[in-house]
């Protein structure tokens, strides 16, 4: 019989983002602890698209071939976050600026219902593209980072 566990939901509710180091080349370092942890209400662009290559074959007729062609990422979106610093401003400010930043590794876990990790994505070399405060109303609700936009190179699921 199927432990029960296995067949709980995920609760897509549930997930931390946390940011570390990462090299430009070379593999990654896993061993460092966060730079940065930040607590968001929603996560959407956890995806990537193979774009296949077609091949028209002479005397083929009946269709084409079909390829393994080149890997495209889009841009995560992290809203509604709260983090205990400014580091993630600081980041983006670096970048934006044409300063030295470092790339980062994000990676986003999805926890279960007992707050251990069941699922984590790794976003490879993270770049920020786009930083959006709140408005500035004391009628509203909203919290301090409204949007954060990461560009990155790689994205895997973290094997247990």
């Amino acid at each position: 019989m199927a432990n029960d566990n296995e067949l709980a939901p995920f609760h897509v509710f549930r997930f931390q983002v946390d940011f570390v180091e990462d090299a430009l080349t070379g593999p990654a370092k896993e061993t460092k602890a966060p730079l940065c942890s930040g607590a968001f209400s929603e996560c959407t662009g956890l995806e990537a698209t193979m774009e296949p290559k077609v091949i028209k074959e002479g005397g083929r007729n009946y269709g084409v071939s079909q390829r393994a062609g080149p890997v495209t990422f889009a841009t995560v979106i992290l809203k509604r976050g709260m983090t205990t610093n400014r580091h993630l401003w600081k980041w983006f400010e670096l970048v934006s600026n044409g300063a030295y930043a470092y790339r980062l590794a994000a990676t986003i876990t999805l926890l279960g219902l007992d707050g251990k990790p069941v699922l984590t994505w790794r976003l490879a070399r993270c770049m920020p593209v786009k930083f959006k405060a709140a408005d500035l109303n004391a009628k509203s609700t909203d919290v301090g980072i409204e949007e954060l936009h990461l560009a990155h190179e790689g994205l895997t699921l973290v094997e247990k």
